[in-house]
């Protein structure tokens, strides 16, 4: 009976607490406890009318933050203030949460009611208090009870009612540290974004953009809910403010299921999954759609989308547990920051659900998880990107090694190709040459053996250009030091291309200077090939008109003659566009000529490698449809002296030599007889390969061997190993071997001087540079035994 009589007492005192106004200064509990509220559902009443309505029956406030979940009612509170002091005072009322329509204050007086409205489907600077919250200030006269009603109604989102009282200091000590706390939280998140959208621009891996993504859209759903979005990006409010909680929500949703499925390559390790997580993708897409066909269909959207979260969550632990099952490998930090990412977006959903009370934890409990999730997912990151590395670091150790393998198969082409297409070259070169110096044949048919001498040089000097570019791209392209006659490789090669100009109607002047040196140190071949590229281009390109070929020099200090070459033609010449990339490999292919005017593209590319390595320069000037100058300037030494080091041709003639010919290929073999039989004091033994070159150096003296490198049986560098090694005796040891080969690679040069030949030449057989080279070993042998 007592319990009963103090129960009922009890009810009655909070029944009249009720009633009573509550007085900020010494009211006992808080305001929410002398509040009231109504759900009028969908009845859209004014101030009056709710007031006058005496059927409406009002309830009591269950908590400090109380919710209604996700609904469109109108719902309305009611209270009272009383400021018993003598002088007015000034508090700051916080209510409803931000992104709630309409949030209205109406102050009730026997004389009138005053409105402040709030919500952020107004103007922003409609609002009573400038800020992002709803606030609303109010000033409590002295001695004076007052009467207040708040009107909530949203578009089917959640409904919170607080109300918070401050006193001014209060309220912005309040502010103050709700804005170091989400100052924090919100750099957190936009440095991560920035940070890790970055990484993506430069390492183009979608991890790092889905997850830049999902944290920039995190940020803008949290902005959108503490009212940032409608301060600062859409104070007008309106259609879009109102779908901006949803948009960011739909996003930051689709971008972390698309960072949890690159970032644990569901599609490799999981592929049974990824129907699962294609599903979800599916439903944020109608969601979306749904977000902006009817107000109806948005109210539906809220709570859809918040259970569609805690399915994408379920799904990613699962994920997580599925691997961990498989013993697969996850990174710990991922694994940590998404248990603070679903333990906050849990705390989130079901908060909005009306699951769990509202305090600060369960209200920020979005913010906590997020922030420490992505501390987490950002030391996952880190451990991405050195995996990254190592993984192009071992990449690139693999792409050096196969870089290398290529290489050398590339150089082992080359070198045979150079031998195939050297040695039948060097035949029909060497049978022309000395037809042409026949004096039994007609005109008509030295005519015929001309026209076979300038094709085979033709073909060589595109195989010089190929093994060349190959040369230019390895940087070992070097220039040799070697004396010779400018004047009569000029001369040489000016009358070939002369025959050629006139075969096509063209008119060829060539203008040299009489006082170009006679003896010059240098690269005779290089020399000769840079006139002969470019000689070749003009003659190539021109139809009808002209080509001139000048060469002037003059002299310099320290015994340097400037070689001014200028070649003009009438040709098609080039535009702007096309002088910019003349010097390009394989540009002849960029200018569309349809194969009008043959050739490989590389002639000017290695022209100018080689006036760079000759420390000259190069211009080109040439107008479209009226031809080309080309001007080019050569720095090489003379020497004075006119006895050159070397003996002359006719000196070469008289030179007595036994010579022991090694060479497998029997047009070459016929070459080289016709070569050496010119000079009548010359001797020669012609073998096959390797093996027979040590039997004839055991039953003959021989003053030279000509060594070709590829043959059957025995190889030249394996019979030259031999006869270095002192096999075959002390003086077989020191006699002097040159290389003749059709393998014009730079390894091949160092290598067969590295294993201790005197000297290198390659076919097609120059005469001259041979008998050179013959009695340059006759006078003075050198060996480079390795």
């Amino acid at each position: 009976m007592k319990l009963t009589l103090l129960f009922t007492y009890l009810l009655g005192l909070s029944v009249y607490a009720q009633d009573l106004p509550f007085n900020p200064q010494n009211s006992k509990g808080q305001l929410y406890e002398y509040a009231e509220f109504i759900n009028i559902q969908d009845r859209e009443l004014s101030i009056d009318e709710l007031i006058e309505d005496r059927s409406l029956e009002f309830a009591t406030l269950q908590s400090e933050n109380q919710s209604v979940g996700f609904t469109s009612d109108n719902f309305w509170v009611k209270f009272k203030l009383e400021n018993a002091s003598n002088e007015p005072r000034t508090y700051y009322l916080e209510t409803a949460r931000p992104i709630t329509d309409i949030a209205n204050l109406y102050h009730v007086s026997e004389s009138e009611i005053e409105v402040f409205k709030s919500g952020d489907q107004i103007n922003f600077s409609e609002r009573q208090v400038a800020h992002r919250l709803t606030v609303f200030k109010i000033t409590l006269q002295s001695n004076a009870v007052q009467e207040y009603y708040l009107h909530f109604k949203s578009d089917g989102e959640t409904i919170n009612m607080p109300l918070n009282l401050y006193d001014e200091s209060s309220f912005w000590m309040m502010n103050y540290k709700q804005q170091l706390f989400l100052g924090l939280f919100y750099g957190l998140l936009f440095l991560a974004s920035i940070i890790y959208l970055f990484f993506y621009s430069s390492l183009r891996e979608k991890t790092f953009l889905y997850y830049g993504i999902y944290v920039f859209s995190i940020g803008l759903m949290q902005a959108a809910l503490d009212g940032f979005i409608f301060q600062y990006i859409l104070p007008e409010g309106g259609f879009l403010n109102s779908r901006a909680v949803l948009i960011t929500a739909l996003s930051s949703n689709f971008f972390l299921l698309k960072y949890c499925e690159y970032f644990l390559k569901i599609d490799m390790q999981l592929a049974s999954f990824k129907r699962a997580y294609n599903l979800i993708y599916g439903v944020l897409a109608v969601l979306f759609v749904m977000v902006f066909i009817s107000p109806k269909t948005l109210e539906l959207v809220y709570p859809i989308s918040n259970v569609n979260g805690l399915f994408s969550l379920i799904l990613i632990l699962v994920t997580v547990f599925k691997m961990r099952i498989k013993r697969m490998s996850i990174d710990p930090y991922f694994s940590v920051g998404i248990f603070f990412l679903v333990l906050g977006l849990l705390g989130f959903v079901m908060n909005n659900l009306s699951l769990i009370p509202n305090n600060f934890y369960t209200l920020n409990s979005a913010k906590f998880g997020s922030g420490f999730e992505v501390i987490f997912l950002s030391l996952s990151m880190t451990n991405l990107l050195r995996r990254l590395r190592e993984e192009k670091e071992h990449s690139q150790e693999e792409a050096l090694r196969k870089s290398e393998e290529i290489s050398e198969l590339k150089t082992y082409f080359m070198s045979n190709i150079s031998h195939e297409l050297r040695t039948p070259i060097n035949a029909i070169m060497g049978i022309a040459e000395l037809e042409l110096k026949s004096p039994k044949h007609a005109l008509e048919d030295r005519e015929q053996y001309q026209v076979i001498k300038n094709a085979s040089l033709s073909l060589l000097s595109n195989v010089n250009d190929i093994l060349d570019f190959e040369k230019i791209e390895k940087n070992e392209l070097k220039l040799k030091h070697e004396v010779f006659n400018p004047s009569l490789l000029v001369n040489q090669i000016s009358n070939n291309w002369k025959s050629e100009a006139e075969k096509k109607g063209l008119s060829y002047k060539f203008d040299i200077d009489y006082e170009i040196p006679t003896t010059i140190i240098g690269d005779a071949e290089r020399f000769i090939q840079i006139i002969n590229n470019v000689l070749s281009n003009a003659v190539k390109f021109t139809e009808k008109g002209h080509i001139k070929f000048k060469l002037k020099c003059s002299t310099q200090p320290n015994q340097i003659s400037r070689f001014s070459i200028q070649i003009s033609d009438t040709g098609i010449g080039m535009d702007d566009n096309s002088k910019k990339n003349v010097f390009d490999s394989f540009n002849q292919m960029r200018l569309n000529h349809k194969r009008q005017f043959g050739g490989i593209g590389l002639g000017l590319t290695i022209v100018k490698h080689l006036v760079e390595l000759f420390e000259g320069s190069i211009q080109i000037e040439s107008k479209l449809e009226q031809g080309t100058n080309v001007f080019i300037e050569l720095p090489l030494q003379y020497i004075e002296d006119v006895e050159a080091p070397y003996a002359q041709t006719s000196q070469n003639t008289k030179l007595k030599q036994h010579v022991l010919v090694v060479e497998d290929n029997k047009m070459n073999q016929m070459v080289i007889k016709k070569l050496l039989a010119t000079n009548s004091q010359m001797s020669f033994f012609v073998v096959n390969n390797g093996e027979e070159a040590l039997e004839a150096l055991k039953n003959d003296v021989f003053d030279l061997v000509l060594m070709d490198l590829q043959m059957p049986v025995m190889d030249g560098y394996e019979a030259t190993k031999i006869i270095r090694s002192g096999q075959l005796g002390l003086t077989i040891s020191e006699i002097p071997i040159i290389a003749v080969t059709a393998d014009a690679t730079e390894e091949t040069q160092q290598k067969v001087m590295a294993l201790g030949m005197n000297d290198y030449m390659t076919k097609p057989i120059n005469k001259d540079v041979l008998f050179k080279k013959m009695e340059a070993c006759h006078v003075q042998p050198k060996l480079k035994i390795a």
